[in-house]
């Protein structure tokens, strides 16, 4: 008899062996395939910017949005939703997915705005802080045609004149605007108010001579040094390194300081490794020669927070905003 099993059964054992062999590598094909569509980021991250195109804001994002994106292997693409104060890109991101792939800039006012009006956000329960990078430099600039060349100035016009100062803002509520106010209570002056949904939108009224005074960030800071503006004063704790012979508010006599950090958010709920490279990429952004050359431009100071730092600070931020908002009555819920 012959030791080796017949054709047929040969076959039949062939197949068999084939069918075994396949159904082993299967789940490593699956769990490849799984990996695969799980790896972050696979396709494009969108990153709100709650400004218009233009401004320093803007400028910054992107800068911010094309180093991150060269970190994680991805496009990272600007939105633009300017209005409400900066408040629009926590509206809309608190709404998506936590998948991480959609985010936006954390300004300050989605800390303040909450206790003066009814928002659609928790800014501490609906919002992953993931990382905090810069932050902005406040002051008051004037057209060089004002009749005032210093705060002091300003401040004994504006009392010979009270409610005839207008002053630009970025909002309502926004930092611009209360910082202004808060100022404007201690030095015993009315100023009048008018808003812009962004800096953009500001410098060319301001330029155009349409309002005599802005209240903003260092986007006003490259008019001043070609002679279009003048600056006033910092609301800083210390004088800006670019403009030393500008003083502080502070120190003009007004105990007024504002300062104000950002970052980046996410929805609530969002992956911890999710969360963990996304805050490793824009982390490694602040090392970008780029981002770096766009924060200077702007004045703007490297502010960082890890993940955890960064929902602390929302924490404390948010508590002492509230106590802002009443202090100056502004609190309408």
């Amino acid at each position: 008899m012959s030791q080796f099993p017949a054709s047929g059964a040969l076959d039949l054992t062939r197949r068999k062996l084939l069918a075994r062999t396949a159904a082993l590598a299967a789940p490593a094909i699956v769990s490849s395939h799984v990996l695969a569509q799980d790896k972050f980021p696979n396709r494009p991250i969108t990153l709100i910017a709650p400004w218009p195109p233009g401004g320093s804001s803007d400028a910054v994002m992107r800068a911010f949005a094309e180093s991150a994106g060269r970190a994680l292997g991805a496009t990272v693409v600007i939105e633009n939703k300017p209005g409400a104060g900066g408040t629009l890109g926590a509206t809309a991101m608190v709404q998506a997915k936590p998948d991480g792939y959609t985010l936006t800039q954390l300004p300050l006012g989605i800390y303040r705005l909450p206790h003066m009006q009814k928002m659609q956000f928790d800014p501490v329960k609906d919002i992953t802080h993931i990382v905090c990078l810069t932050g902005y430099t406040f002051g008051l600039a004037a057209h060089t045609d004002a009749p005032y060349k210093t705060l002091q100035e300003m401040v004994a016009y504006a009392r010979a004149n009270p409610g005839k100062v207008n002053y630009g803002h970025t909002g309502t509520g926004t930092t611009p605007h209360l910082a202004i106010e808060e100022f404007a209570g201690k030095a015993g002056i009315q100023l009048q108010d008018i808003p812009f949904k962004g800096s953009a939108e500001i410098l060319q009224a301001i330029l155009g001579g349409h309002i005599p005074l802005m209240s903003g960030t260092t986007e006003f800071l490259p008019h001043v040094k070609s002679g279009k503006l003048r600056f006033l004063a910092t609301l800083g704790r210390v004088r800006n390194k670019a403009f030393p012979d500008v003083p502080t508010v502070k120190e003009s006599g007004w105990d007024t300081i504002t300062e104000s950090p950002f970052g980046i958010g996410g929805p609530k709920n969002m992956d911890p490794a999710v969360v963990r490279i996304l805050h490793d990429a824009f982390k490694k952004t602040l090392e970008d020669v780029k981002v770096q050359e766009t924060l200077d431009k702007f004045y703007m100071p490297t502010i960082y927070m890890s993940t955890t730092d960064y929902a602390a600070y929302a924490v404390r931020t948010f508590a002492t905003e509230k106590t802002t908002i009443e202090r100056l009555g502004l609190s309408k819920i």
